[in-house]
C-alpha cells in the first residue's frame, strides 16, 4: 500500500474492474492503480444480480457501439486476456424480440433497425405472422409486429468475465483494497473509514447505486439513484419448443429461456428511489402482475412453478437512463462511470477501455463515448434512446 496513486477506482465491481484492468495492461501507462471496495464479497452489487444479456437492439448509436464491441471482446475473449488459462466465453444468441402494440412504436422500432443494420447488427422487422412462424407458441391479439435479432444478443457468463478483469488487473500490477470512502477534498485527497488518507492524481467514480453519493463528496452531481428490480426464475410444465428470445412485453415485462428454466424480470409497480441497502421482494407482484402477463403472451406458461427470486439494483440515471462516462468539465481529473440503469454488465468493457484512455490519453482513441459525456447533465438534454428496458 502507498500514500499516493495515479489513478484510484472507487467501487471494483465489473466496471471498476475493468477499467483497472484496461490501464494496468496498456504500456503506455506507468502508474499506480488503487481500487477501493467496500465489499470484497460483492454480495450486493449490481455485477452480481445480473441478468447477464448483451443486445446491439438500442436506439442510440453510441450504445449500439458499445456492444459492438463488448460482443467482440466477448468472442475473442482469450486474446483480450492474453492468458492461456483464460476461459472461452460462449454467448448464446436467443436474441431479443420487442413486441409493438402500437403503430407510433412500431415505426420507432423499424426507425432503431435502420440505424443498427448500419451498425453491424442484423435486426429483423417481424410481422405478426413471422413471429408467430418462428415462435408458435406466443399469443399475438394486439401486437402489431416486432423487431428481432439475433447477432451478438443473448446470454453470456458475466460472473466469469468479472472474474478475469479482477485477476488481470491484480496480476498486472493493480492493488484492490476493501475500505469505505467517506471524504474527498478538492485537490483529490481520499479519506477512508480505516482512517487512512490516499493521494489521487485521478479519481474514477465506479460506486453503482452509490455514484450520486460519491460525486457529492466531491462537491459534483449526477442525478443517479437505486431503484429495484426483481428477476424471478419458473420452470414450465409444458416446457417451449424453442428457446425463448429475450421478448420485451408492451406491458413492462421480459423473459426468456434460463437453460431449462425461464428467467422473468420487472420493475416494481411504483419505480421510485431506494435505499442502496434496500433489496425488499413485493411477493405479490409474481401473483398479481407477473405470471398473468406473461400467461397471457404464452399459454403454456399457465402451468409454472417459481424456483428462485432475486432483487437487484439499477444505478438509475433519471435524466435519460444512459450512462455518465468520463471527466468533469471542471475537474478534468475526476471522472464519471455512473448511470448505467441497467446496461453497467455488457458496456463494462467499452467503458472499461475508455476510462482508461481518458486518463492516459486526456482522450478517447478507440470508440468516441462524447454522447455520453456530463456536459449533457450540466445543460439537461437527455441523450435520446428509445430502446429502455
Amino acid at each position: 500500500m502507498q500514500d499516493a496513486y495515479d489513478v484510484v477506482i472507487i467501487g471494483g465491481a465489473m466496471t471498476g474492474s475493468s477499467a483497472a484492468f484496461w490501464l494496468t495492461r496498456n504500456p503506455d501507462f506507468t502508474g499506480r492503480v488503487l481500487v477501493v471496495e467496500r465489499d470484497p464479497t460483492y454480495a450486493w452489487a449490481a455485477t452480481t444480480h445480473t441478468n447477464s444479456c448483451i443486445r446491439l437492439q438500442y436506439g442510440s448509436e453510441v450504445n449500439v457501439r458499445i456492444s459492438r464491441f463488448a460482443g467482440d471482446f466477448i468472442h475473442q475473449f482469450k486474446e483480450y486476456m492474453q492468458d492461456d488459462a483464460a476461459p472461452d466465453i460462449v454467448l448464446q444468441n436467443f436474441g431479443y424480440l420487442y413486441l409493438a402494440n402500437t403503430p407510433a412504436f412500431l415505426d420507432v422500432l423499424r426507425d432503431n433497425a435502420q440505424m443498427q443494420r448500419a451498425l453491424g447488427a442484423e435486426t429483423q422487422i417481424l410481422t405478426p405472422d413471422e413471429i408467430a412462424a418462428l415462435f408458435p407458441f406466443y399469443n399475438l391479439d394486439g401486437i402489431l409486429g416486432g423487431s428481432f435479432n439475433t447477432k451478438d444478443e443473448g446470454y453470456f457468463d458475466g460472473g466469469t468475465m468479472f472474474d478475469w478483469l479482477r485477476i488481470k488487473a491484480r496480476a498486472q500490477g493493480a492493488t484492490f483494497l476493501t475500505d469505505t470512502v467517506t471524504a474527498i477534498s478538492a485537490d483529490n485527497r481520499i479519506t477512508l473509514a480505516s482512517g487512512r488518507t490516499i493521494s489521487a492524481g485521478h479519481i474514477i467514480n465506479a460506486a453503482g447505486t452509490r455514484g450520486a453519493e460519491v460525486a457529492a463528496m466531491a462537491g459534483l452531481r449526477i442525478p443517479i439513484e437505486a431503484r429495484r428490480r426483481f428477476t424471478f426464475i419458473a420452470e414450465a410444465a409444458r416446457p417451449l419448443p424453442v428457446d425463448l428470445p429475450l421478448t420485451i412485453d408492451p406491458v413492462g415485462v421480459h423473459m426468456r429461456s434460463d437453460g431449462r428454466y425461464y428467467m422473468i424480470g420487472c420493475p416494481p409497480d411504483l419505480d421510485v428511489a431506494v435505499d442502496p441497502d434496500d433489496f425488499t421482494m413485493d411477493h405479490a407482484i409474481w401473483e398479481d402482475h407477473v405470471w398473468p402477463t406473461i400467461a397471457a403472451r404464452i399459454p403454456a406458461f399457465e402451468e409454472l412453478r417459481l424456483i428462485n427470486t432475486w432483487v437487484g439494483h439499477y444505478d438509475y440515471n433519471t435524466l435519460d437512463q444512459n450512462a455518465i462516462i468520463g471527466p468533469h468539465p471542471e475537474r478534468r481529473n475526476f471522472l464519471f462511470a455512473n448511470g448505467f440503469s441497467g446496461h453497467g454488465l455488457q458496456q463494462a468493457p467499452a467503458v472499461g477501455r475508455a476510462l482508461s484512455e481518458l486518463v492516459i490519453y486526456c482522450a478517447t482513441r478507440t470508440l468516441d463515448l462524447g454522447a455520453l459525456g456530463y456536459e449533457r447533465i450540466a445543460s439537461g438534454t437527455p441523450l435520446r434512446e428509445r430502446a429502455i428496458i
